[in-house]
């Protein structure tokens, strides 16, 4: 099944300083962006992060300090990577719990405004667990019977997830082969932020997902308890995650 397109689809992967959403930083970005005619281009970046990298870390990518030393840092590749990006929508491998958080984080501490509404995202990791349960590197293997090299390479993973999404449409019928339809079923639970932490109840409002108001909606708490929207914005809490916060409050405000 050939997938439908709309608009260009841009299939990528980080490599980073650690798992943290809100503090790491990308070392590597790889995208593939796959344009309605089916052509393909491909950019990959090396990024200084500014912050040694963990021996971890380096251990699972294979980038170390030295290897980018003196590559730019994220900023100042940041106009670039979005203006590749900007007019595309996403795809990734685990991307909406770990890519696109992180690669939202770095755009807004570079000053890029960056808005997922602008966005659909097909993440392929939900595809195959809800129909296979398996690795990116057991996926490949299992949809189209090729070993993972070079596992944990930006530009690797990045063409492996493009040809797993392929073989997928191929063997799945019940799939509908366009972006608007794979990014509803591969969305786990409606969010807000992306991050989890503002998700959306059944009437469709933006509620908090933890702590002492789990449940309640943002607009209510915020204004019955004001001190609180400060707290969160002075919390270790991801920027995208504030930057939603603070629509909300504007939007009420304003209303």
């Amino acid at each position: 099944m050939k997938l439908k397109l709309n608009r260009p689809l841009c299939f990528f992967d980080l490599e980073t300083t650690g798992v943290n959403v809100t503090n790491d930083r990308i070392v590597e970005i790889a995208v593939l962006k796959l344009h309605p005619d089916g052509t393909k281009e491909d950019k990959i970046w090396r990024v200084n992060p500014e912050c040694p990298i963990p021996a971890e870390a380096s251990a699972v990518h294979g980038i170390y300090d030295a290897d980018v030393a003196d590559e730019p840092n994220f900023k100042s590749l940041s106009k670039t990577i979005y203006s590749f990006i900007k007019n595309a929508d996403l795809a990734g491998y685990n991307s909406d719990r770990f890519d696109i958080p992180l690669l939202a984080e770095e755009m807004l501490r570079a000053e890029i405004d960056f808005d997922m509404a602008h966005f659909n995202t097909v993440d392929v990791q939900t595809i195959f667990h809800k129909m296979e349960q398996r690795t990116l590197t057991a996926a490949l293997k299992f949809y189209c019977d090729e070993e993972l090299v070079d596992a944990h390479s930006a530009m690797a993973d990045t063409q492996a997830t493009h040809d797993v999404l392929m073989a997928q449409l191929e063997r799945y019928e019940s799939l509908e082969a366009d972006v608007d339809s794979l990014n509803i079923f591969t969305t786990r639970k409606k969010s807000a932020d992306f991050a989890g932490f503002i998700v959306f109840n059944k009437e469709g409002e933006e509620c908090f997902s933890f702590g002492k108001h789990k449940g309640k909606t943002v607009e209510h708490i915020l204004e019955k308890e004001p001190g609180y929207f400060g707290w969160l914005l002075n919390a270790d809490f991801p920027m995208y995650t504030k930057k939603i916060l603070t629509a909300i409050r504007l939007r009420k405000l304003n209303t």
